[in-house]
């Protein structure tokens, strides 16, 4: 009989599935896809290797290279005695029963949805032109454009911006808020931006799209209206969860924007039915859903764990990278969370200075008096290494005053988590 049901085999999906079949649970899972989901496919690997290779011609061989080994070895994770992988949708027929195109039916009293998400198209005037691709398209193509625009400057459009303006390309990013990177400390971002724009990237902030007519995007930017052209336009306006209609013969709430309705261990409003990573539209991240995956089958096992959701570490792998963890400055004022702020910078440390890696700078924030370490916002070289230590001193409660007490290797950039302490 079967256990559990799943429904995606992305980093959540399949990380659930082989957690539940270690533990003796029997699993099916539904992909009628690539195994590995967006991020292994046409994600956060495949914009790794652009930004890892020294030329376009070399991403586009390597991107594929690296992408099946890594599909490859989901493949043998799944092949597991107690995993079944069915190479088709499932669609909810009930709350305890799904069916595919071909007309099997299956039934468990457990199921996690993880279909994850799909890009977010703005809704004006030539979304549909040939010119306008979404990430999963842009990372098809075959010849560099010589001008490339943006319109977006959070994650996906800012790690395009980097790597396309590296291998040769000119880059324009067209940005509705006033700062890129709205989960990033602002200093921070801000920083980051004014470094790349150094580099040939042109920005427009507080920038709203009206309109693509051809090879051409028009803009509003404090009231003049303004306009970009370009052989090849990036829609990196975000991401939305792959709802879909047969949800509601399962019952439970859902959004077609939001996502799924889940509570804190990510159980639907009908129970048995869970929704992990991006199809919550919580934490989209592949290491969140990924988690959340691992989670939802610890408590179907009765197994405790000590995982803490509100300590999410994210990284945007731009040249250079950058990276946070816990609320930014911004928002713990906004909070009125009194805390105080530690900084450190690249040019100050000696392993940057060797690395010839002189920008940069990370950001602490704690409680008062040294406490309790509440955020780290960083940008830099390896930020996202610095970062994660970070998170883990977090998850284990440690204080300002504990991190400028621990030894760290000279020469690294880990020290500059402890010049920051001091």
């Amino acid at each position: 009989m079967t256990s559990l049901i799943i429904i995606g085999a992305g980093p959540g999906g399949y990380q659930a599935a082989v957690h539940a079949a270690k533990h003796g649970l029997k699993v099916i899972i539904f992909e009628e896809g690539h195994v590995g989901g967006t991020c292994l496919n046409v994600g956060c690997i495949p914009t790794k290797t652009y930004v890892h290779s020294a030329t376009f011609a070399e991403a586009i061989e390597r991107q594929q290279q690296v992408v099946e080994q890594l599909r490859g070895g989901v493949e043998t994770l799944l092949s597991h005695p107690a995993i079944t992988l069915v190479r088709e949708r499932a669609s909810f027929v009930d709350a305890h029963t799904v069916e595919t195109p071909s007309g099997q039916r299956f039934t468990a009293d457990n199921i996690i949805i993880a279909t994850g998400s799909s890009a977010k198209l703005l809704p004006i005037e030539g979304a549909d032109a040939p010119s306008v691709l979404t990430s999963t398209e842009l990372l098809r193509l075959t010849e560099l454009p010589r001008r490339l625009c943006i319109i977006g400057a959070g994650v996906i459009g800012m790690e395009f911006a980097s790597v396309f303006q590296r291998f040769g390309a000119e880059v324009t990013v067209v940005e509705y808020l006033k700062e890129c990177l709205p989960m990033v400390d602002a200093d921070i971002a801000k920083r980051l931006r004014k470094l790349l724009e150094k580099r040939g990237i042109t920005f427009y902030m507080g920038a709203g799209v009206k309109a693509i007519r051809g090879t051409s995007v028009y803009f509003d930017q404090k009231g003049k209206e303004l306009s970009v052209e370009a052989d090849v336009i990036l829609m990196a306006t975000g991401r939305k969860p792959n709802v879909s209609p047969d949800f509601a013969n399962a019952g439970f709430d859902f959004d077609p924007r939001k996502g799924v309705l889940v509570d804190n261990h990510f159980q639907t409003t009908v129970p048995g039915i869970f929704a992990i990573g991006d199809v919550n539209g919580r934490q989209m991240l592949a290491h969140a859903a990924e988690m959340q995956g691992i989670h939802v089958v610890n408590s179907l096992l009765g197994l405790p764990d000590e995982m803490d959701f509100n300590i999410m570490p994210a990284a945007i792998f731009t040249e250079p990278e950058a990276a946070c963890v816990g609320p930014s400055e911004d928002q713990l004022k906004e909070a009125r969370t009194p805390f105080e702020c530690h900084k450190a910078f690249y040019r100050a440390n000696g392993k940057a200075l060797a690395m010839k890696e002189t920008e940069g700078m990370v950001k602490l924030c704690s409680e008062p008096n040294r406490g309790h370490i509440l955020s780290c916002h960083a940008f830099g070289a390896h930020a996202a290494d610095l970062v994660q230590e970070a998170s883990v001193l977090m998850c284990c409660r440690a204080t300002v005053a504990q991190l400028s007490s621990m030894v760290h290797i000279h020469p690294t950039l880990g020290e500059l988590l402890r010049m920051a302490a001091e």
